[in-house]
């Protein structure tokens, strides 16, 4: 078994322990019980202008958005089968990452920001797969650990004094935040949440099945 077929195989056996946990967890409600008070965006849309887009094809057939924390082991558990179909279908489906940081990761939210101050520079992909890829040395702490977001930032060759000043930009936040309301808007109240062409859909529970989603989409 490859050191990929593996990844990929342990990312089916966490998403289907995990999806149904998940996607039924409670997150930021607009009276703030369980979390802080983030009201869902008036208009609430599945993708923006400024949103986050991994693969950009010149004639795109499927949008495929994923409200997601960098600290939920659920995303780190879709995230190689994300990478794999987004290989595949990079000149057919648009996939797009969007920040949802659950209130009960200490460091969900620091970790949006880090990826948004990375994307100040035009390193979003970077920051993002830096992140999940090493969810495991910071995802579940209760300690703070923005100290290790900034390594990272460090070890992508960022401007730092840039990286740090964005960092702690209330823009940056409010990106973050957008995000969250526009989420709790379209109904996601945990992560990770994928919406097809704005549909919202179960989790799916491996490569395949995900695959087979994806293909029934395309020739529909």
């Amino acid at each position: 078994m490859s050191r990929f077929t593996k990844h990929l195989y342990a990312a089916a056996v966490l998403v289907a322990g995990f999806a149904a946990a998940l996607a039924s967890s409670l997150l930021l409600t607009p009276d703030g019980r369980g979390g802080p008070a983030v009201r869902p965006a008036a208009e609430a849309l599945p993708v923006r202008t400024d949103s986050h887009r991994l693969t950009r094809p010149e004639w795109s057939e499927l949008t495929i958005v994923e409200f997601l924390d960098f600290a939920c082991e659920g995303c780190g558990a879709m995230y190689p089968v994300v990478e794999r179909l987004r290989e595949e279908y990079a000149d057919r489906v648009t996939f797009v990452a969007r920040y949802f940081p659950l209130p009960g990761h200490r460091n969900g939210e620091v970790a949006a920001r880090t990826a948004e101050a990375a994307a100040r520079q035009g390193r979003f992909g970077e920051m993002y797969a830096k992140l999940l890829t090493t969810q495991r040395a910071w995802g579940e702490s209760q300690e703070w650990k923005q100290d290790v977001c900034r390594g990272y930032a460090e070890e992508l060759g960022l401007d730092m004094a840039t990286f740090d000043a964005a960092l702690a930009d209330p823009e940056v936040a409010g990106r973050v935040l957008g995000d969250q309301r526009d989420g709790l808007g379209l109904g996601v109240r945990g992560t990770p949440t994928f919406l097809v062409d704005g549909e919202m859909i179960r989790v799916p529970g491996s490569y395949r099945e995900f695959k087979a989603l994806i293909e029934d989409r395309l020739d529909g």
